[in-house]
């Protein structure tokens, strides 16, 4: 059996920081189950923005990244590997600048789908370390793991670890924890993969064969069931609350402001009671000024008649 090939990417400008600390921990950890680890200092490296090519054209957008700069040796690495484990800093509630420039540079690889008919990093696995004085650990995780998840990446339980504070992360009994267990278990889920994996996840012609088994009809008529259903029961629940508490559902003109200003609030006021139905200048609304209404049969109704009087 190959061996398995673990990349760590330290995303943090401060080599020797908490956020590097995790990763290392979590690397020594795959070494101790059988995996060749490398970590990347992504700040040693020239990572300029995405030009945003594909947005011209879609087939334009893959390997090797039209940009020149120190990108593609970073990225040959993640291609070369079997697991990814990405380790930032949160930077303002996400990850460092330096990391999404790279992760929008990854989108070479996903959009091969277009191309070849599959991402070239489907089916490898991935866990995410993050770490900030303040808070956004867990939202900077919920980013990342959103996004290598749509580049294809398999993210296995307990694939995360973050720490918030100032204090030595290595003192810390549950960040230590899980960023070591995320290095065994990505290496443990690589293995599983290794022999069972499917020829390929993401099927890009999954529609014709829905079209042919006609799901999406079926789909359409039992939601247009549930529609009726639930409309009659929706429509009895809105007329029951009119017809209890009629006044609580009558807009209001607002207060007739004095001096400077009125004319103009005045003005306002009457375009928008004009979208929804009101008179104005009148006491009460010809009409219910609510969209969920209209859907209900009930937009448009004099107040009088919704009401059952």
């Amino acid at each position: 059996m190959e061996p398995i090939r673990v990349l760590g990417l330290n995303a943090s400008p401060r080599k020797y920081g908490n956020t590097y600390k995790l990763l290392e921990v979590a690397l020594e950890t795959a070494s101790m189950y059988g995996a060749e680890t490398k970590l990347i200092h992504l700040y040693d490296y020239d990572i300029k923005p995405c030009e945003g090519c594909l947005s011209d054209e879609q087939l334009t957008c893959r390997p090797p990244c039209i940009n020149d700069d120190g990108s593609w040796s970073v990225l040959e690495e993640v291609l070369k590997s079997d697991a990814l484990i990405v380790a930032t800093p949160v930077f303002w509630y996400g990850p460092s600048g330096h990391l999404k420039n790279l992760i929008d540079k990854l989108t070479v690889f996903e959009n091969m789908i277009f191309i070849d008919g599959k991402s070239w990093v489907e089916g490898k696995v991935a866990g995410f370390i993050a770490v900030g004085a303040e808070a956004g650990a867990v939202m900077t995780i919920a980013y990342l793991m959103s996004v290598f998840n749509s580049f294809g990446y398999l993210i296995p339980p307990w694939a995360l670890a973050y720490y918030q504070g100032t204090d030595d992360v290595l003192k810390n009994r549950e960040a230590v924890m899980d960023s070591a267990n995320i290095g065994k278990i990505v290496v443990e889920v690589t293995k599983i993969l290794k022999n069972n994996s499917p020829r390929k996840w993401y099927e890009p012609n999954i529609l014709d064969v829905l079209k042919e088994k006609e799901v999406l009809t079926r789909v359409a008529s039992k939601a247009e069931n549930l529609r009726k259903e639930a409309s009659n029961r929706r429509l009895e629940i809105v007329r029951k609350l009119l017809q209890e508490k009629p006044d609580d559902y009558r807009g209001c003109p607002p207060p007739r402001p004095e001096g400077r200003g009125f004319l103009l609030v005045r003005g306002v006021w009457g375009y928008v009671s004009s979208l929804w139905g009101f008179r104005p200048g009148a006491g009460s609304p010809t009409r219910y000024p609510y969209p969920f209404f209209e859907g209900l049969g009930v937009m448009g109704a004099p107040a009088t008649i919704v009401s059952g009087a």
